[in-house]
């Protein structure tokens, strides 16, 4: 390897290789390194997978398990990997200084590789509910908690800290924002992770993220999940969803937030594995639907960046083809990156014996490389791929960053009702019961009480509280003055308690007759099954930033600003409105 200049920065180049031109474009270098690769090389380009372990050269025996290799450094080196993943599960998420560490480490084991191209480093660090980075890390509420702020500059800005604190540990591709319309209140996948149910909202605040990581971030974004999974009753985890919008409702509820985001140049886009049969009528999955990415994204919506796949372990593209066909369609369908093939091995032969027989053309594998190697040195990532951990502390939960997160949450709190003007509560000496969801939640609420003069407990009743937990709760709510109770996604009797014994807890509270407020702290639509509840306030994540705002709004220390970025039907009549878009009170 030699140093050569390129725009003023220092690159690497292949020894004996002819220095780039100095004023060679992402486009012409991308096309020079590709004449230089081999096929194997270039197929590798297009997968994304996880790495297990907190160090590159360290074994860890679930990388010999996957990959027959020990070490995070050698896997990317066995397939020439052209990206790594980031989770809680596969690497240390919460050492952040030790992250910094892994990605230099990943860099220079591809770097050392036979094409000699950086990887993209990503992760899924969409705030609120899907956050990989742990604390320090600074968190953020969330996408529905930010439709609720309706602030586009506080969108960007939220992105922007995540953005910059991401790129700090060496991770360059955020799979974020979720562009989904989520439209159904019973769906178990999305619900807040969108931004709004209505389009031109979702569409504006998509523009303002993808701005906060691409421009002032300079990480890539990455808008999911295409051609929009926010109306299904079926988690594309485990099952194949299906759309059932007509064309002409595809296109005014679930396309706007993707055009928007081509408009405003996003660096890739991520598929999602539903079925939209007004779309694509063999009912593939969109995933490896050609109609859809290259008919609709890519001709129709005019896109020319990087197309990811969603996890291809996932049901809902598995369902249907086998695990060895799956990257072939996906790739005839127009995706460029491969992520988390169920079997790597199988995944990577089956694309290199598809282009030796002849059922997939090496131009076509071209295209898709061209675009990935494009996107790293649009990014500056192959002229600089490396950070420095000594850092991590000066750029990671920085105060600013923490006042930022401050300042956004405060502004999404939305109480939905306030019957009989139980808030703002004044700043006295009072006995509180904490209870509901989540023994950190319950806890840092009543600590955030108990800072303001009352004699605060929590009790913790899970997503599934016991009969024994709904008695014991009642019995503390009659000994105090004011009970709070958390719920977690209430509405949903499917997967988060099917037995509705959250409702059942929130009903017994009430019958009381004690001062009782309900707080959801996930999706909105818990009201509409405890509609008497007199006090109602949706916070839209349990995000560690969220206690302290919600304390804030309870307390009128801030007034609450919050509006619902959704409707909330009945639950015994769906086509009654409970309570509308844009509703939320204040003082």
């Amino acid at each position: 390897m030699s140093a050569v200049l390129v725009a003023g920065l220092a690159v690497m180049a292949p020894s004996g290789a002819a220095a780039a031109p100095t004023a060679a474009s992402p486009a012409d270098r991308a096309a020079a390194k590709l004449a230089e690769m081999t096929l194997e090389e270039k197929v590798g380009q297009l997968f994304v997978t996880e790495v297990y372990g907190g160090d590159a050269n360290t074994p860890d025996q679930r990388n010999v398990d996957s990959y027959g290799v020990a070490t995070p450094a050698e896997v990317v080196q066995k397939y020439h990997l052209g990206g790594v993943i980031y989770f809680a599960w596969s690497n240390p998420t919460n050492e952040l200084k030790q992250i910094a560490t892994l990605s230099n480490g990943l860099q220079k084991a591809a770097l050392e590789d036979g094409p000699e191209v950086p990887l993209l480093v990503g992760t899924d660090q969409e705030g609120g509910l899907v956050s990989r980075m742990g604390p320090p890390f600074t968190a953020m509420p969330g996408n529905m908690a930010l439709g609720a702020n309706g602030k586009t500059a506080d969108t960007r800005a939220s992105a922007k800290v995540i953005g910059k604190e991401l790129k700090a540990l060496g991770v360059n591709q955020n799979y974020a924002p979720d562009a989904d319309v989520n439209v159904n209140p019973l769906n178990p996948v999305i619900g807040v992770r969108s931004f709004s149910s209505d389009p031109q909202l979702a569409a504006k605040l998509t523009t303002a993220a993808v701005r906060g990581y691409e421009h002032d971030a300079k990480i890539s974004a990455t808008p999911k999940h295409f051609p929009g999974h926010g109306d299904t009753e079926t988690d594309s985890h485990t099952g194949i969803p299906e759309i059932d919008h007509s064309r002409q409702e595809w296109d005014e509820l679930d396309r706007p937030p993707f055009e928007a985001a081509v408009k405003a140049g996003v660096d890739s886009i991520m598929t999602a594995h539903i079925v939209v049969p007004a779309l694509d009528p063999s009912e593939d999955p969109a995933t490896l639907s050609k109609p859809i990415l290259t008919g609709i994204l890519r001709e129709e919506l005019g896109y020319d960046g990087v197309v990811i796949t969603d996890s291809l372990r996932m049901d809902g593209v598995r369902e249907k083809y086998g695990d060895e066909e799956i990257p072939l369609r996906a790739l005839e369908a127009g995706v460029d990156q491969l992520l988390m093939p169920y079997d790597m091995d199988l995944a990577y032969n089956s694309v290199l014996d598809a282009v030796k027989s002849g059922r997939i053309t090496e131009e076509r594998i071209d295209q898709s490389v061209q675009r990935i190697l494009e996107l790293k040195y649009a990014k500056g990532i192959a002229d600089d791929p490396y950070v420095d951990p000594d850092k991590v502390d000066k750029l990671v939960g920085t105060p600013s960053h923490q006042a930022t997160a401050k300042r956004v949450t405060d502004r999404s709190v939305t109480v939905v009702a306030n019957e009989n003007d139980a808030l703002p509560l004044a700043k006295k000496s009072r006995d509180v019961l904490v209870t509901g969801y989540g023994a950190a939640t319950t806890t840092d609420v009543a600590k955030e009480f108990t800072k303001r003069g009352a004699n605060a407990s929590a009790l913790e009743t899970g997503a599934e509280p016991t009969d024994a937990q709904i008695d014991e709760a009642v019995a503390k709510a009659k000994a105090n003055d004011l009970t709070v109770v958390l719920t977690m996604n209430a509405s949903d009797l499917k997967d988060t308690d099917p037995d509705g014994k959250q409702r059942q807890l929130v009903k017994s509270l009430l019958a009381t007759g004690k001062p009782v407020i309900v707080v959801a702290v996930r999706n909105p639509y818990d009201i509409a099954y405890f509609p008497e509840a007199p006090t109602y306030v949706s916070t839209y994540s349990y995000s560690p930033v969220m206690a302290p705002s919600l304390a804030r709004v309870l307390f009128g220390e801030v007034s609450p600003k919050g509006k619902l970025p959704v409707s909330i039907p009945s639950a015994e009549d769906p086509d009654t409105t409970l309570y509308p878009l844009g509703h939320g009170l204040t003082w």
